[in-house]
């Protein structure tokens, strides 16, 4: 592979663009890396990120093991392979388990036994989107340290190609971690649930995963559709929600859970077809687990309600919330480090340690904890529960586009207005 030194000016149909790498800088996020592939990041800078990502994985003295995986987009087998070549090139043993949700790839690092992870997704991006989560210590994901040691090698072309690269495909994944999630798990009480997967990867795990817990499974919008035909499967979205409402209410079901395009976050809407946003449900779930737990810890982001800090459920049972940065990365680290029983990210993202989860978001387990909420509550409704909530109000989740180049300083200038009127009492 290339060697160069990444550029970010590179154009489509011309020499440099199929002999340079193409990495646009700002697409190393806090905690993970995103572009727009073609015009941001080319397969050669993929490859580029893949022998960045094998040499700081050898720099942070790790063993030279990985697993990769694909979301279902048309292009994400050919990332994944272009970032295969790149980790080869650095030396590493390349655990390829094909087609996968986030939380299969972080499964796979406990059921292999391979302390790194590049799972190769858009997320709940639009299609034109690419990105790569990646970690070196199980459950964790990189944060800003690790995403700014890995940018300046990347952009600077210093990786480092190392004998000992190796490719293994892993088959088998897939009912590996269905039969994980359902192990011990069984719901008793009748209860219909619809499985909203927004044409994305959740459809090939999510409808089976439940059905195997004993409920009765709705799917909708299960079938792998690259083109998302009605939506993103952003379960933030109102869009996707609304779908989900209607579905509640066609079919008489007890609840709708919508899955994201990785299936690392789960939406909620209940049995009167309203939208619990996630925070909600984190207080209810946090309800639940503390009765089960007392004196559990929780971690959450400050986007969260203060239903945390103040309900009387979550005193009486002894619970202690703490309130943490934003993002996934921030609060499964967070979340770690304090031996929280769970992490709640108001985006969607719960992290639950042991014995529930293994401290990664996945939005199948979130989904089964708030099933077996129900199955412990076998004479209430999950309205019910919604409205032994004090009413609040909040705004959907809105991202309003604004280039990356000026969005810091966007958000700098917000801070700093902010910061004046309070010094001026306003």
């Amino acid at each position: 592979m290339s060697l160069q030194v990444p550029r970010a000016d590179l154009k489509t149909n011309t020499l440099a663009y199929e002999t340079t790498p193409l990495v646009k800088p700002t697409g190393f996020r806090e905690y993970d890396a995103r572009w727009m592939l073609g015009s941001e990041i080319n397969l050669l800078g993929v490859q580029a990120l893949g022998l960045g990502l094998g040499t700081l994985i050898r720099d942070m003295g790790k063993p030279p093991r990985i697993v990769v995986g694909h979301d279902f987009r048309s292009y994400s087998l050919s990332v994944k392979q272009a970032l295969t070549v790149g980790l080869m090139t650095a030396g590493l043993e390349v655990n390829d388990i094909g087609l996968a949700l986030s939380p299969v790839a972080y499964f796979a690092q406990f059921a292999l036994d391979i302390p790194c992870v590049a799972m190769v997704t858009a997320s709940h991006n639009e299609n034109g989107w690419t990105g790569v989560k990646m970690g070196a210590e199980k459950p964790l994901t990189f944060g800003p340290d690790e995403m700014t040691r890995l940018k300046e090698i990347v952009l600077s072309g210093g990786g480092r190609p190392s004998a000992g690269g190796a490719y293994r495909y892993v088959e088998g994944l897939r009912e590996r971690y269905i039969a994980d999630l359902a192990k011990g798990v069984a719901i008793g009480r009748k209860l219909k649930v619809v499985a909203a997967c927004g044409n994305g990867t959740a459809g090939a795990y999510a409808p089976e995963a439940l059905a195997r817990l004993g409920v009765e499974v709705i799917p909708m919008d299960a079938e792998l559709d690259h083109s998302f035909p009605k939506y993103n499967p952003n379960p933030e979205d109102m869009k996707m929600l609304h779908a989900m409402q209607r579905a509640v209410r066609e079919h008489g079901a007890d609840v709708a859970l919508g899955f994201d395009g990785d299936g690392d976050r789960c939406g909620v809407v209940d049995d009167e077809g309203e939208e619990i946003f996630a925070d909600k449900i984190g207080v209810l779930i946090a309800r639940d687990l503390s009765a089960l737990y007392p004196g559990a810890q929780f971690v959450v982001d400050v986007k969260s309600t203060g239903l945390f800090a103040t309900d009387p459920v979550l005193k009486a049972n002894g619970a202690r919330t703490e309130y943490w940065k934003t993002g996934h990365s921030y609060i499964k680290r967070k979340s770690h480090e304090m031996g929280a029983l769970a992490g709640f990210e108001k985006s969607g993202h719960f992290f639950f340690n042991r014995p529930i989860g293994r401290g990664y978001d996945d939005g199948l387990v979130a989904a089964i904890a708030l099933l077996q909420m129900l199955d412990r509550n076998p004479g209430r409704k999950l309205s019910d529960l919604r409205k032994s909530l004090p009413r609040t109000f909040q705004s959907p989740t809105m991202s309003p586009h604004c280039a990356d180049e000026k969005k810091y300083g966007v958000v700098d200038k917000i801070v700093a207005s902010l910061l004046a009127r309070a010094r001026d009492g306003g």
